[in-house]
């Protein structure tokens, strides 16, 4: 008889933003046959599976299947409610694997390979450094924002989302002001704001963390011209990539972000733990 089972490669690891994190391997009858990691930030009750992988001459006999679902297991004992893993873009088998083992597709990694001269913005539009006046409010209005996606997105509590918000953010601006990396635009249109564009430097390419345009502008393309500045800036960085996340029930960003060339790089699935 075949028994798939976990078998932790290290003792239990704690990182300093109060995650936590240990790595397995898979084995069958005590053969090592592949391994994963996981983690999770248990008080908001989030893990994650990382890193599955399975030896060539043992894939195609489930036991990356069992392998999930013993990581769940474990998850559930750590009091997670809620289980996410990433999968890369052209795995068909991770696909069906995510998809039979009952998890949604929540979000997609999307990429843009940077090649050439920057584009050039519409006539009378505009990006500039966004002041340190307008960072203060900017900041408040990203906490909100950010705490309301982690509580339609992730299912925390208001007090959970704002409190993991605000680590996120202070984390990226430490002492009041973006960290190394971070950089922060405002659009204007024929010398009006319009929109915000906040990237971070990710080894070779230029990430988008948020995109805005304010809701009395929208419907007028200054989306698009974010974008657009995002492959400037990115260029003029040393970028060979430009790269978003979005959560694929919002259909009206999809459809930008691929009419503008980007890609799907990576799928991210999430099931909920009963």
């Amino acid at each position: 008889m075949m028994t798939t089972t976990l078998r932790p490669t290290e003792p239990l690891q704690h990182d300093p933003d109060g995650a936590c994190h240990r790595a397995y391997e898979i084995r069958v009858n005590s053969r090592p046959v592949g391994g994963l990691v996981l983690s999770a930030h248990t008080e908001y009750g989030l893990g994650s599976i990382v890193g599955l992988r399975v030896a060539e001459p043992d894939r195609g006999r489930g036991r990356a299947a069992v392998a999930v679902l013993a990581a769940e297991e474990v998850l559930r004992g750590w009091g997670c409610r809620r289980s996410e893993g990433v999968v890369p873009s052209g795995s068909e088998a991770g696909l069906r694997l995510a998809a039979s083992l009952g998890y949604t597709e929540d979000a997609r990694l999307l990429r843009k390979a940077l090649r050439g001269r920057a584009p050039g913005l519409p006539a009378g539009s505009r990006a500039r450094p966004m002041t340190g006046t307008e960072f203060a409010a900017w900041r408040e209005r990203e906490h909100l924002s950010y705490a309301g996606v982690l509580r339609e997105y992730r299912g925390l509590s208001a007090e959970q989302a704002g409190d993991l918000a605000a680590r996120d953010l202070a984390t990226c601006f430490p002492e009041g002001s973006p960290g190394r990396g971070q950089r922060l635009w405002v659009l204007e249109h024929e010398g009006v704001a319009v929109g915000t564009l906040w990237v971070t430097d990710r080894e070779t390419d230029v990430y988008v963390m948020n995109v805005e345009v304010s809701e009395e502008h929208r419907g007028r393309g200054h989306g698009r011209s974010l974008l657009l500045w995002t492959e400037s800036d990115g260029l003029a960085e040393g970028h060979r990539a430009a790269e978003l996340n979005v959560h694929t029930r919002n259909t009206p960003a999809l459809r930008l972000y691929e009419s503008l060339g980007y890609r799907p790089f990576q799928h991210h699935f999430v099931k909920t733990l009963t």
